[in-house]
């Protein structure tokens, strides 16, 4: 006898699924509660398009407990790369879907309630890559609070009070004969960039976003893409230009000279603003020459040196050399003086001798 097959087996009693084909040729997906009216009239009851809401609202049509196993963590990750990680800056975007991807294969057919800390511990044991499962542990605990929140739970978020992986952090600091090796190697954007990185103490990508809109007469406005901390920058302390407004004029003017009108403040000689993988190409390049030349003048230390010297390090050197901690936060656009003092500082602290 040949088996009927029919649409809605993974479904609950009485939900339906109505498949459409529309227009575009995308498919429509909706779900139904095979009700009855007052009259006692069959009729179906619209759930909504989305399958854990639908599944909630047929919980509580049919008063029932919601079944554990309705809400996989495969579903939940979708709903939240919807609707929450859009509302993240660019970088946690790109960054938070790379370490989805390993969250998916781990817990994505799993029930949301089947996982629990010993669950979470044994996947942080089993990365090999120590930091970037802090890193991920961190997205799967707050995809638990905003599961929570819209009520696919009640189990305590299981990744609170888990311990992490110890963490030691960068402590590269690139001296001046370091800055000047590359620097001198450096095509004039790429000095530019460096340049306003370094006077600045913002991240590359706020230096390489940076437009002629961001100058008046006395300040350099920033938007942090990261945290969208705003800062206003001196350009005049009294009635005297700093560093970073001396710098600014003569790129301004050299801007002028050259006929350039893009209003981006850092661009190639043509005048096109400059991406980070044409920025990153440029890096390197002066990177290799100014390796080669300390090989060539034999000091292989200070080629173990340029060898270990990134763009990303630019900004802490900025923090390192201001002596005033509360001054070096402020410029970096720290909450805390204490991310400063740990994470970017990182020279010793200038201190006197016994006599």
């Amino acid at each position: 006898m040949r088996i009927k097959k029919t649409p809605n087996r993974d479904l609950p009693p009485r939900m339906l699924r109505r498949v459409r084909t529309m227009k575009s040729g995308k498919l429509w997906i909706g779900y139904y509660y095979d009700g009855r009216d007052e009259n006692g009239k069959r009729r179906e009851i619209p759930l909504g398009t989305d399958l854990n809401e639908a599944r909630l609202e047929w919980a509580r049509l049919e008063r029932k407990t919601l079944p554990p196993a309705v809400c996989l963590m495969d579903s939940v990750f979708d709903r939240y790369v919807d609707s929450i990680v859009p509302t993240k800056a660019p970088r946690t975007q790109k960054d938070n879907l790379a370490e989805m991807k390993r969250l998916r294969k781990a817990f994505g057919s799993a029930p949301i309630d089947a996982i629990t800390t010993a669950t979470v511990a044994q996947y942080r044991d089993a990365r090999t890559a120590k930091v970037r499962a802090n890193r991920e542990i961190a997205l799967l605990s707050h995809v638990f609070t905003i599961a929570r929140e819209w009520g696919l739970t009640e189990k305590a978020n299981p990744c609170f009070g888990l311990r992490r992986n110890k963490e030691k952090a960068r402590d590269f600091y690139a001296g001046d004969a370091v800055w000047k090796a590359v620097y001198e190697k450096a095509v004039q954007e790429l000095k530019d960039a460096m340049d306003l990185t370094y006077l600045s103490g913002q991240r590359p990508a706020d230096t390489l976003k940076a437009t002629t809109n961001d100058l008046d007469s006395e300040f350099y406005s920033v938007v942090q893409g990261k945290t969208g901390k705003h800062l206003r920058i001196r350009l005049v302390i009294n009635g005297e230009d700093t560093s970073l407004g001396t710098f600014l004029a003569g790129l301004l003017e050299r801007r002028r000279i050259a006929g350039i009108r893009s209003s981006r403040l850092i661009t190639n000689r043509s005048g096109l603003r400059m991406s980070w993988k044409m920025m990153n190409n440029r890096w390197n390049e002066a990177r290799d020459e100014a390796i080669k030349q300390a090989i060539a003048d034999s000091n292989p230390d200070l080629a173990d040196d340029i060898r270990q010297f990134q763009f990303r390090d630019i900004r802490p050197k900025a923090a390192s050399e201001i002596e005033d901690l509360s001054h070096a936060s402020r410029l970096l656009g720290h909450s805390k003086e204490k991310i400063t003092q740990e994470v970017y500082r990182r020279v010793g602290e200038v201190v006197s001798p016994t006599k």
